[in-house]
């Protein structure tokens, strides 16, 4: 190669190189390309309002109770079954019509299957029973919900009956201690008469019944005394009377029974009753006197028990205060301006009128109860 090649050759290189330098100058004195500008922030879409909350739908009120002694909510007036439902019934009716009358409440009148069960029902239903019920089921029915006695009945002035001890009448039998050994009917272990007041008598004394057996009420234990099925039976006393319906002898308590001249005597007079010469007996005797008219010349009292507080007229612990002044004065006004359709109404418990009462007057019964043991339980 020539030199003249050689130096052409270098001055095209020498260009060259000056055109590299060049770009690379170019490139540091570059303008940075302004930031790319964020796009704008995306409005937060505005909150979605929530929907008004629903308003419940108001609860519904119930309807209220009807009040009671209305035609939809009667008073219910319950009975314990000393006697027969039939007869309690027809007296209850006359009672409800009179109070009903006096009053312009409605009442419903029904028969317990039991003395355990009237309380329970009155406890069960405390704003709107009346129960009449003897001294021992009030004590339990106080002890056990509150139940308030109001009214104690009134029999032919006295305001306390007695346990009678009966006997077929050729028995020898002529006190308690004869009764030891002997096979005793009695008419339910609810009924004070008839099974709470001789139990304490027996406990007290230490007397023995060889055997005992519920026979099913005071009817029924005047039956089976009647039929030879037992040796002697308890029941309710109430004194005998005369035609004018007052106490025939005021030594009853001694000598309870119709005078013994008098006893064969007995018969059925024109109203159902039985006259014994002018003696009408009115203990439970006179029960079975339609199937068995002679049954005072077959069964006799042997003795009574001290006195027991008469059966009454109590209150379920709830009923209101305003119906029960209100029934407790048309009961007394019952009584004393109508006095035969008051009796009437209550043959089948022999009242003749009513009183007062208060709990203390039942302390006896609720010793008797505790000395036994006696408890709701064994009602």
């Amino acid at each position: 190669m020539t030199i003249r090649k050689i130096f052409a050759l270098l001055a095209v290189l020498a260009l060259l190189v000056a055109a590299c330098g060049d770009s690379d100058d170019t490139a540091d004195d570059t303008t940075a390309a302004p930031a790319t500008t964020a796009a704008p922030e995306t409005t937060a879409a505005p909150e979605t309002t929530a929907a008004p909350e629903t308003t419940a739908a108001p609860e519904t009120t119930a309807a209220p109770a009807p009040s009671i002694g209305t035609a939809d909510n009667p008073i219910e007036v319950l009975f314990v079954p000393s006697v027969s439902a039939e007869e309690i019934i027809a007296g209850g009716d006359l009672l409800k019509e009179a109070l009903n009358e006096t009053t312009g409440l409605e009442f419903n009148v029904s028969v317990g299957t039991s003395y355990a069960s009237t309380i329970e029902e009155m406890c069960a239903s405390p704003e709107n029973t009346i129960g009449f019920i003897p001294a021992q089921g009030y004590v339990l029915a106080s002890d056990l919900c509150g139940v308030e006695m109001a009214l104690k009945s009134l029999r032919f002035g006295y305001t306390e009956y007695w346990t009678q001890f009966i006997v077929p009448r050729e028995s020898d039998a002529n006190d308690l201690f004869d009764f030891a050994g002997k096979k005793w009917a009695y008419p339910d272990a609810t009924s004070t008469s008839g099974f709470l007041v001789p139990s304490g008598l027996f406990e007290r004394f230490a007397i023995k019944p060889a055997e005992s057996f519920e026979a099913g009420g005071h009817t029924a234990v005047v039956r089976a005394v009647y039929n030879g099925e037992a040796d002697f039976g308890t029941t309710f006393y109430s004194p005998v009377i005369d035609a004018d319906r007052n106490v025939f002898n005021e030594n009853f308590l001694t000598s309870p029974d119709v005078t013994e001249e008098n006893v064969e005597s007995c018969v059925l007079d024109a109203d159902g009753q039985i006259d014994c010469n002018g003696e009408f007996p009115r203990d439970a005797r006179r029960n079975i006197r339609e199937e068995n008219p002679d049954v005072i010349q077959k069964v006799k009292i042997v003795t009574l028990s001290d006195p027991i507080p008469n059966d009454g007229m109590a209150f379920g612990p709830d009923f209101p205060a305003d119906l029960k002044t209100q029934i407790v004065d048309a009961m007394i006004a019952f009584a004393d301006s109508d006095p035969d359709t008051f009796e009437a109404a209550f043959d089948a418990y022999s009242w003749s009128g009513v009183a007062t009462t208060e709990d203390a007057e039942f302390d006896s019964i609720r010793a008797l109860l505790q000395a036994l043991d006696f408890t709701i339980d064994d009602f």
